[in-house]
């Protein structure tokens, strides 16, 4: 059976604090954030900006997060008062967060990872079997 396999780094600046944190994460602070996202699929699909089967995703719909926050990303927000109530600014849940959005975007048959980095040396992921 085919498989395809897209991978997309972008990234993000943004602010936030870990609410109740006892040290410096619990005040606020921003990072560049850089988010990888993988999508597998055996099949093609076409998307909302291309009308034929010729893709696993749009690499335009994986990218979302990237906007400005006013055009419904993450770009240049304060976390804290972006992301939905039951999503704290930890890394690991703003992967969550990511991935929860962007695989509403895309056909069921799509299996996605999402992962999320605030420093250079430290990442995150997030994938739903």
């Amino acid at each position: 059976m085919p498989k395809w396999k897209l991978t997309t780094e972008f990234t993000f600046d943004a602010a936030h604090y870990i609410k109740d944190y006892n040290g410096p994460c619990g005040r606020l602070h921003g990072h560049t954030y850089k988010v990888r996202i993988e999508a597998i699929s055996s099949q093609l699909h076409s998307s909302e900006y291309c009308p034929h089967p010729v893709m696993v995703a749009d690499f335009r719909t994986l990218r979302w997060a990237k906007q400005d926050m006013l055009k419904g990303g993450l770009d240049h927000s304060v976390l804290n008062d972006v992301l939905p109530e039951g999503y704290e600014t930890t890394a690991e849940m703003i992967a969550q967060y990511i991935y929860d959005k962007t695989k509403k975007q895309l056909p069921s048959d799509v299996k996605l990872k999402v992962a999320v980095s605030e420093t250079p040396n430290s990442w995150a992921e997030y994938e739903d079997d």
